[in-house]
């Protein structure tokens, strides 16, 4: 719950006439106090870290490409695999006008840092990476639009055909804020409300980067799925999983609703603090790294998802 102001009381002096010592009356004082970060505010002792920084280029270029295949190794997981469809894009740290993104045809739950291509934003040409396989000529044209329109707050981009999104897409409508959870997209979502097909055209990758606008962490593509951002890699995924799941909710919300049983949804008031409380970059990270740690885990180390890096060359 949004907190209230905090008050207490401090005692005072006043001196009364034809007394010698005052004595203490006690009035009401606002007690200014610091507004807690939301991972100050989430961690009960030591404060969890937020988002590393790294003292080279190659450093936080490694770290990003491996957690971008933890990423991957996550939708695999859940469920979010369509054939070739689906692709992340990451902006490289280092020369901001490339983006690197993963091969076509790879299957999401076998890729490492070694696979992803890098290529130009502005003109679409392979600069770099692993070129033993093309990059997704439809994810290139909606990554580009986005990292274009957005080139300050947007790092990473998500795109995937996954069930519930798809599903709930059907309907153009926005989510509901039926669940703390899906607060974090409390007035940061769109519905992108046209479909205009297999996108293999510029035109297309426009409408929907100028459909997700300026702010938003989300959107809902009519007939076609689900598509988010953030500042890092870590927080565009895990939105992406958050994102699916409401849609599912969503869905099973709507039917015990048809049947009868009323919702309740959460006030603008409280889905605002939720928002304001979540929804930063380095809180968003931090609920990736669990995720990101099992997929480590599974594989059996970080160093199997940095597979093939040392490999990687870039010609910007």
């Amino acid at each position: 719950m949004a907190p209230s102001a905090i008050m207490e009381t401090a005692p005072s002096t006043l001196t009364l006439k034809g007394q010698e010592k005052p004595v203490d009356t006690v009035k009401q004082t606002a007690v200014e106090v610091k507004e807690k970060t939301p991972l100050e505010a989430i961690s009960h002792g030591i404060v969890m870290p937020g988002i590393p920084t790294f003292l080279t280029y190659t450093e936080h270029r490694r770290h990003i490409l491996v957690h971008m295949s933890a990423i991957f190794r996550f939708f695999a997981r859940s469920g979010f695999t369509e054939g070739q469809s689906g692709h992340i894009s990451v902006r490289d740290p280092e020369f901001n006008g490339l983006m690197w993104m993963n091969p076509l045809g790879r299957h999401f739950g076998m890729l490492t840092a070694g696979d992803m291509i890098c290529l130009e934003i502005a003109t679409g040409k392979i600069v770099g990476g692993n070129t033993s396989r093309p990059a997704n000529a439809a994810g290139y044209l909606i990554h580009s639009a986005v990292h274009k329109r957005r080139p300050n707050d947007i790092h990473a981009i998500c795109h995937a055909h996954s069930n519930a999104g798809r599903a709930w897409s059907v309907f153009a409508r926005p989510l509901e804020m039926l669940n703390q959870d899906v607060c974090n997209f409390y007035n940061a979502h769109a519905v992108y409300a046209r479909y205009g097909g297999i996108v293999f055209a510029a035109e297309e990758g426009e409408h929907i980067a100028s459909a997700l606008g300026d702010k938003n962490k989300g959107a809902i593509l009519l007939n076609h799925g689900l598509l988010t951002v953030g500042a890092t890699v870590d927080e565009a995924g895990f939105m992406f999983g958050l994102m699916d799941r409401a849609c599912a909710m969503q869905l099973q919300v709507e039917a015990a609703a048809a049947a009868g049983i009323p919702k309740h949804v959460i006030s603008d008031e409280e889905a605002a603090y939720n928002f304001k409380m979540a929804s930063e970059p380095n809180a968003l990270y931090r609920e990736a790294q669990p995720d990101v740690e099992y997929e480590f885990e599974a594989a059996g180390g970080e160093d199997v998802l940095a597979r093939g890096f040392e490999n990687l060359r870039m010609a910007p």
